[in-house]
């Protein structure tokens, strides 16, 4: 028998434990900000069926949607004791799209918003709205894997669904704060911008060419230039006047008010009709955001950028858009997430307005161990090794062992006797932070030899002293 070298498919990864270690870290941040801030945990399933998925992110969306193939024979079909036949020849001529449907009925979650929307309206008569839940899980993108993009890889969703109260999103933007904060992360921007202000610039260009259009081109601002946006606009009808009229709106500088003000003059010397109840509602809802962050105690204005280029989820966000950059590592957004007026009309639940973000974990843990910010504690799963002299020695240390573990402190002893420097080399290699020694001189006195493998240090001590130590 051939031996088959292993592999695994591309785009994923394993992690050791030293990783898994590090993630759970940074989940338990993420976590414990969400819980605070009123968040009901939540998991849906990793398989929807397609047709839950489908038509839900676009062409391009579908495109990136891995297929699950129906079980056992999936080229036939069986009733009872009949087989039949599933696909045709003609099926398979006239391709995919025809031949889909009959092979695969279901697929692998590829976020956790379509997912949520799908629960919000099968449990709308046992929730309780708003309805705030945050959810993390892996998702699944038939994506070509790169830099800090992955086929599967975990989101960190938070949503609030049932109210259209701009107090959260200011509360996002805490969130966001907040775990940014406690990861050591200081050089960031947490953008926002928002649909109504992208529909005013539309309007000051007083052109004929198509909206959307103009938004994706904007959105593809910081990865082809002016240039480039400029070029595309040409081409998409859009004349020469209108794409310099606006670059000046979108270069608009100063402080978060002073943008605001500065666009709502742009947009009336432009004409923009201000006869409308909601005529400038992006600039007023990024005022009442910023008035609610104030009140609060906001303290990182100079981390929240009002940036009208930000173009992203057009497809579905109707209000407030939000993006997270680390300054100071080469890597795409962290974050992002807005405001939306129909998540669930798809599902025959419709005017239910929401807002949520997600992080994305694994460039999270991308920018932390570039910057090597990662605690050394959170590499470590175990506190205290235990060692083991002798298979006499062995059974008297096991309650010392329980009462380690039963007063919180991670340990294991060694699980064969034999020479303390082998045992040290395994702490040391494990990045076990201490090791405790009893041998027959110590058992005679009854106390313990503590050592700080960082330092060396050794200290004797009793057993509560021990136990006092370790749960400092």
């Amino acid at each position: 028998m051939s031996i088959q070298k292993p592999s695994i498919p591309q785009g994923t990864r394993d992690f050791g434990p030293a990783v898994v270690a590090r993630r759970n870290y940074i989940f338990g941040i993420i976590r414990r900000t969400f819980e605070k801030f009123g968040y009901a945990p939540l998991e849906t399933p990793t398989l929807e069926n397609l047709s839950v998925l489908t038509g839900k992110y676009g062409d391009e969306g579908d495109q990136l949607l891995f297929k699950v193939l129906n079980s056992g024979n999936f080229l036939k079909k069986q009733k009872g004791d009949k087989i039949t036949e599933q696909v045709t020849a003609a099926d398979l001529e006239a391709g995919a799209k025809t031949v889909l449907p009959k092979i695969a009925e279901k697929g692998l979650r590829y976020d956790l918003t379509v997912p949520f929307a799908r629960y919000v309206v099968m449990n709308r008569g046992t929730l309780t709205f708003p309805f705030k839940r945050y959810q993390i899980q892996p998702v699944w993108r038939a994506d070509r894997p790169q830099r800090g993009r992955y086929r599967e890889f975990y989101q960190c969703d938070a949503d609030v669904v049932g109210t259209d109260s701009l107090l959260c999103e200011a509360e996002i933007v805490l969130m966001m704060s907040e775990v940014l904060n406690a990861l050591g992360l200081t050089d960031f921007t947490i953008k926002i911008n928002h649909r109504g202000v992208l529909r005013n610039i539309y309007q000051a260009l007083n052109t004929e060419a198509r909206e959307t259009d103009l938004f994706v081109a904007i959105d593809k601002l910081d990865k082809i230039g002016r240039d480039g946006v400029t070029k595309e606009l040409l081409e998409r009808g859009f004349s020469e006047q209108a794409a310099g009229q606006l670059f000046e709106l979108l270069a608009v500088e100063g402080s978060f008010t002073d943008k605001l003000e500065k666009l709502r003059a742009a947009f009336g010397a432009a004409g923009v009709p201000t006869e409308a109840a909601d005529a400038y509602k992006g600039l007023q809802e990024l005022g009442q955001v910023v008035d609610f962050l104030t009140a609060f105690g906001f303290e990182q204005f100079d981390h929240l950028e009002f940036d009208p280029t930000l173009a992203r989820g057009l497809s579905y966000y109707t209000g407030c858009i939000f993006e997270i950059k680390i300054n100071n590592v080469n890597m795409g957004s962290v974050s992002g997430g807005g405001r939306y007026d129909n998540l669930t009309g798809a599902f025959g639940l419709p005017g239910v307005s929401g807002v949520g973000f997600s992080f994305g974990v694994d460039r999270l843990y991308d920018c932390l161990d570039e910057l090597n910010l990662f605690p050394e504690s959170a590499a470590t799963t175990t506190r205290c090794l235990v060692t083991n002299f002798d298979q006499e020695t062995m059974p008297l240390l096991l309650p010392v062992l329980r009462e380690l573990r039963a007063a919180g402190v991670p340990s294991e002893m060694y699980p064969e006797s034999g020479k303390l420097g082998r045992q040290f080399k395994y702490a040391d290699a494990k990045g076990i932070p201490y090791v405790l020694i009893q041998g027959p001189d110590e058992r005679a006195a009854g106390q313990f030899k503590l050592k700080d493998m960082k330092t060396g240090e050794e200290k004797t001590l009793s057993l509560e002293q021990v136990l006092a130590t370790l749960t400092a």
